[in-house]
């Protein structure tokens, strides 16, 4: 039996008992958690595919540990010029195990899981910078709520959302984030003019 669900923002095919690196998690080392955006399911031949999801199926997993990928070097120089820039950089991981797959409940529709999704979380989109591809893959990864933004780091949330492209700068977010938790929408939006896809 495997399946092919969603974890924070990418695809994986899983079966019980295999581990996978996957971008960071919120969650700490030997935690058990639970990803329910199931697109198919095959038991024995038998394939379940969802529309976009499959209704209460669900992959449990446990969090081994937390660990950085190989160093990349990139290197810009822009001749006669005299410019050069070097940077490294190192993907952080989570190493998790696959403990089970819930196969129960049928295929639901792309409607009903967005409201699914949505009860009890807050729009992450009314945070500056933050789009719908952040939003879903902050949402992946257990941030839901502004509180919950506002408790993370700049560090944390750029780990979290380093597989996306584009120049990301997430300094203001938690901040943002708590002025919206406390309901200063005025204030949030006040500054949110002065800003610049989240940058000062």
């Amino acid at each position: 039996m495997f399946a092919i669900v969603t974890i924070a923002g990418q695809q994986f095919k899983v079966e019980e008992g295999q581990e996978i690196f996957v971008h960071r998690l919120q969650e700490e080392e030997g935690a058990s958690v639970s990803f329910s955006d199931v697109l198919l399911l095959d038991n024995d031949g038998s394939v379940n595919v969802g529309t976009p999801l499959i209704s209460g199926a669900s992959v449990n997993a446990t969090v081994q540990k937390h660990v950085k990928g190989d160093k990349v070097i990139i290197f810009k120089k822009k001749r006669r010029k005299g410019y050069r820039k070097k940077n490294g950089h190192r993907q952080s991981f989570s190493k998790i195990t696959i403990d089970s797959i819930s196969a129960s409940g049928g295929a639901k529709k792309a409607a009903p899981a967005k409201k699914a999704a949505a009860k009890g979380a807050d729009d992450l989109k009314k945070i500056e910078g933050i789009g719908p591809k952040i939003a879903s893959t902050l949402t992946e990864a257990g941030i839901v709520t502004f509180a919950d933004l506002a408790k993370s780091t700049p560090e944390q949330i750029a780990e979290i959302i380093q597989g996306i492209r584009g120049n990301h700068v997430t300094d203001t977010w938690p901040a943002q984030a708590k002025l919206a938790a406390e309901g200063k929408w005025e204030e949030l939006l006040k500054w949110q003019d002065e800003l610049d896809g989240g940058r000062v």
